[in-house]
């Protein structure tokens, strides 16, 4: 074991429940994970026993709900543990006696569901504390809850947290006075307007969450371990209006002396552990934070804030896989360290920790594409892992026959084919015609807030070192070369490069690839021409040193609009652009750079900006020529990668991995 970090592997306890070490994985919702009877699938099975096989103390399920008629919730989504008890039970117990084999515990995590942040269309019956609108749909009203219906979602926790305890779970947790979900949104002020004895006093406001844990505890006896899921500040300064880090703002929610309040009322009331965030779904970005914080840990400020006014154990995630602050929270932040992303990227995160092999360590990118980004598509998954949350039906098996197999390109989708074509025990060349790999994560990383990009580039580098796999640096292949090889299968992952603009009038425009591995140093004030997400990014980076950057874009909508990325993504880049004073003009064009000028068009109007330097990002092109030079070789060929069509990290990784785990 590596010593520095043995305080992490040191067992923790909350109350008499005794964990094998310190480190726990954070709940994530399982949506699209139940089975017709709205239990645990066996896909769900297999995707947490196989983070218990990867060295994890403490396993918290993602949210299952307690009750699915309220709200009128049809079909299985996520679990409801007391729709069918018996299923639940049978699913459950199959799932823990696994995991108990390898010395973890596992809690289930219970919701009463999200009130007045659920997505429009997923229920029939909208409710909240009182009556307000939807998060995301204004003019969608949800109706105030009757106290009968509280009651029955009070009764419906502790008729689940029995059936947990049936199922073989070592304890439950709470969901939660955190997130803006429903239980917050009775904690909260702005959201409850209520009369009665659940509105009022923030005791009242708190009652919905105190009489669940007082009644768990006596149906299930002292002993029993209940959590409870906690944002100690809702870091938001309005409806829909959340507040950067640093930013000096009114907290519109919870501020963190009523947080302070609320922490010690339900800790009296019998909860033995706080699991510890901050914000709300007006503030996103807080619960799920995207890459764009430059602070790892950003919830270590909360944790010891709480560590020093409540004497149960804290629980604490927030991009903590950096081990060095983990360790350095242990004792002044929290008890117990949580992983949440990292270990849907690499499940065996522990045990390589524990072995010292962290350069093995597949990295999260803060991206959300293949977690919470695609949830209304499909399970949830990983993008850098795709066998995640399919461990047992998508992963890598030996090759039946050892072929040679010829990689043309070494970014994502090229690495992540000698990966996998390697490790099923093919004899793997890789040609790069560049003297590094990574492709177009080498300027898509240089933002320190893109740094996982590069992160991962290193993973793969040690990983093809470790298979054996040939790398063969500034080797461009053409398509007699290609064809003169010995390889059984040839794969083409050429990537793609950045277009180009063909008007003569923008001619003095540089590429954002250019500007981004200092090819070109950009002057004080920029124009970015594409208010994608290079250009957004790459205007972000230069205002933060302080360039003055206008963004034009010709769409009505920068980024694709909000459903075009993870919405965390989105609204935190958004918000950060405005904070930066990034001046973004839509549904404009750059017409002509006349010396320092860019001349816009922006409906009948026409500006001019200053501008040193403008800057082209207006998105990439196919490099596939290569492939359509050999395509009609006797050979297995095929072309993956944006040289296929150009999309993100994550269909570069997921469309490698589907053709290489089938070479």
């Amino acid at each position: 074991m590596n010593t520095k970090y043995a305080a992490l592997f040191e067992p923790a306890y909350i109350g008499k429940l005794k964990l094998k070490n310190k480190m726990a994985m954070a709940p994530m919702g399982p949506i699209g994970y139940a089975d017709p009877h709205f239990a645990f699938n066996q896909r769900l099975q297999d995707y947490y026993v196989e983070r218990a096989k990867g060295g994890i103390g403490l396993i918290i399920t993602g949210v299952c709900t307690v009750n699915v008629d309220v709200e009128g919730i049809g079909s299985p989504g996520i679990p409801c543990v007391t729709k069918n008890p018996k299923a639940f039970v049978h699913n459950g117990n199959q799932m823990n006696e696994r995991i108990h084999a390898y010395g973890a515990k596992i809690f289930l995590q219970m919701t009463a569901n999200a009130g007045r942040s659920t997505m429009p269309g997923m229920v029939q019956n909208y409710i909240a504390p009182s009556v307000q609108e939807n998060r995301f749909d204004p003019s969608l009203l949800h109706r105030e809850m009757t106290r009968e219906e509280i009651q029955q979602y009070t009764g419906d926790f502790v008729k689940g947290a029995v059936i947990a305890k049936r199922a073989g779970f070592d304890g439950v947790e709470i969901h939660a006075v955190h997130e803006g979900y429903l239980l917050d949104q009775f904690a909260i002020a702005l959201y409850n307007h209520r009369e009665d004895e659940y509105g009022g006093s923030l005791e009242n406001r708190l009652r919905f969450a105190t009489d669940i844990v007082r009644g768990i505890k006596q149906a299930c006896g002292p002993d029993f371990p209940v959590s409870l899921r906690f944002s100690l500040k809702s870091c938001m300064k309005g409806l829909r209006r959340g507040a950067l880090p640093g930013e000096t703002y009114q907290e519109a929610g919870r501020d963190i002396e009523e947080g302070i309040q609320a922490a010690k009322i339900l800790t009296a009331a019998g909860y033995d552990a706080l699991n510890v965030d901050a914000g709300t779904y007006d503030s996103w970005y807080w619960n799920h934070p995207p890459m764009y914080f430059e602070e790892e840990g950003m919830y270590r400020p909360f944790g010891e804030i709480l560590k020093k006014e409540v004497d149960v154990p804290i629980i604490l995630a927030g991009r903590m896989e950096n081990p060095d602050i983990a360790v350095e929270a242990l004792g002044k932040s929290c008890d117990i360290v949580e992983y949440g992303r990292q270990l849907l990227a690499d499940a065996d995160y522990p045990e390589k920790l524990r072995r010292g092999r962290l350069d093995e360590v597949r990295p999260c990118l803060g991206c959300h594409e293949g977690c919470l980004g695609r949830i209304s598509r499909g399970p949830v998954s990983c993008a850098v892992n795709p066998a995640c949350g399919r461990e047992a039906i998508y992963g890598i098996m030996p090759a039946p026959k050892q072929k040679t197999v010829l990689i043309v390109g070494g970014g994502v989708a090229g690495c992540e084919c000698a990966r996998v074509t390697a490790e099923r025990g093919h004899k793997v060349i890789l040609c790069e015609k560049s003297a590094r790999l990574g492709g177009n994560l080498i300027p898509g990383g240089v933002p320190e807030f893109k740094r996982y990009d590069h992160q991962l580039v290193r993973w793969y580098e040690r990983q093809l070192e470790l298979l054996g796999v040939e790398v063969r640096l500034e080797q461009e292949m053409n398509a007699a070369e290609v064809e003169r090889f010995p390889a059984d299968t040839v794969v083409i992952a050429t990537g793609s490069v950045p277009v180009k603009l063909r008007q003569e009038a923008l001619a003095a425009a540089v590429s954002a690839d250019d500007v981004l591995m200092g090819r070109v140093a950009p002057g004080d004030k920029v124009v970015m021409i594409g208010g994608g997400l290079v250009g957004c990014e790459t205007g972000l980076w230069l205002a933060k040193q302080g360039k003055q950057v206008a963004v034009v874009e010709m769409l009505p909508e920068i980024l694709g609009g909000p459903k075009a990325l993870p919405f965390m993504n989105y609204s935190m880049l958004l918000d950060l652009m405005n904070y930066h004073g990034i001046k973004i003009l839509k549904g404009a064009a750059v017409t002509s750079i006349c010396g320092n000028t860019a001349v816009v068009r922006q409906g009948e109007n026409t500006l001019e900006l200053e501008a040193d330097t403008v800057i082209s990002a207006v998105g990439y092109r196919s490099e596939n020529s290569l492939y359509e030079a050999v395509k009609g070789m006797d050979r297995e060929i095929y072309n993956v990668g944006d040289s296929s069509q150009v999309h993100n990290i994550m269909y570069a990784v997921w469309n490698a991995y589907e053709v290489a785990r089938n070479i």
